[in-house]
């Protein structure tokens, strides 16, 4: 439940930004708000960029924590590929 009002409801997503810095899609919004009292339970943030042949995703979240991952834009992942002998 909600820290603030103890209520225990769904939470509200709300102040969506998004904005591009050098190449990096940024979007932060609090998604974690308490619906009976509008209490900031949590703020999240999301980048995407392009570098190489590579799209990188991070999110960050003081409730949820800290992930990435890179995905390859070819057809066939590189770092997947098998030596050929």
């Amino acid at each position: 439940g909600c820290a603030v009002c103890s209520k225990r409801d769904f939470m509200l997503i709300t102040n969506k930004s998004l904005k591009e810095e050098d190449g990096e899609e940024i979007v932060t919004y609090d998604p974690d708000l308490c619906k009976n009292c509008h209490h900031v339970i949590a703020r999240h943030e999301y980048t995407f960029s392009i570098m190489d042949e590579f799209q990188e995703y991070t999110m960050l979240c003081l409730l949820c924590g800290k992930a990435e991952d890179t995905i390859s834009i070819l057809p066939d992942d590189p770092r997947q590929m098998t030596l050929l002998f």
